[in-house]
């Protein structure tokens, strides 16, 4: 996959067929789209023009200013009875070639996106990002303010790319009396709806401190169920060994 980078942008051809809804209308559906990294943790989807039903997009007048990115022009889109303002974003004049003749639409407002015929959430699957999850027979203990909450021999160890790995366990091996569920809910793109417990112990409730995938998507069928912690807010023992914090954004 050729990429071309300008500064802190990254850009890509994308092979997926991607649409966008609104309203239950559509209101992008490409098979070139364009992989553009705005943030170094993921990438968004720029449509080309010609591929964007642009009779739904009126233009605002506002505009937004990116240092890589050049001069934005902000558009509402108007679809089935549903407007998203300002959602509609194209740099007609970018500094980046690729960008030209693109519109980016804002992931959040529209109401479905889909990767072929697979509905996705959160932002698009970077191309680069690979999970694994591998069954292991490693010690792992969970201690949050000294209280011992998780002991097993049967972990699912995670690896995701650019991020430490995450230990999923059964939850016969954790004390889950001390567990309290919250309303807490996030989306992954490639793991699905997770839902949260927050933890009474040390005298102090962690709040949503511990999380699982009920139902995860087919490529993370392997955690269904499992129960994982934030590895930065607890201490973890792996063979007996006290591993360090990971330093990440979800700290």
């Amino acid at each position: 996959m050729s990429t071309a980078g300008r500064g802190r942008v990254r850009v890509a051809p994308g092979a997926k067929r991607v649409r966008a809804y609104l309203g239950g209308q559509v209101v992008a559906d490409t098979v070139h789209p364009l992989l553009v990294w705005e943030v170094p943790y993921y990438p968004t989807y720029y449509f080309p023009r010609a591929d964007v039903v642009t009779a739904l997009l009126t233009p605002s007048g506002n505009t937004v200013r990116s240092p890589s990115r050049g001069e934005g022009v902000l558009a509402t889109i108007s679809a089935g009875g549903a407007e998203a303002v300002d959602a509609a974003l194209e740099y007609p004049d970018s500094p980046i070639p690729e960008l030209r003749g693109h519109i980016r639409l804002e992931f959040a407002a529209m109401d479905a996106w889909f990767e072929e015929n697979e509905e996705i959430f959160t932002h698009p699957r970077d191309p680069g990002v690979r999970v694994d999850i591998l069954p292991s027979s490693r010690h792992v203990r969970i201690e949050v303010g000294g209280v011992t909450v998780a002991n097993t021999m049967r972990p699912s160890l995670l690896f995701e790319t650019g991020l430490p790995t995450r230990y999923y366990l059964p939850r016969t091996d954790i004390r889950l009396d001390l567990l309290e569920h919250t309303e807490t809910v996030t989306h992954c793109p490639y793991k699905g709806a997770a839902e949260y417990w927050s933890v009474r112990a040390g005298g102090e409730l962690h709040t949503d401190l511990a999380w699982s995938y009920p139902a995860p998507l087919p490529e993370s069928a392997r955690i269904a169920g499992l129960i994982a912690f934030t590895d930065e807010r607890v201490d973890v023992y792996v063979d007996g060994v006290l591993q360090e914090r990971p330093k990440t954004k979800f700290g």
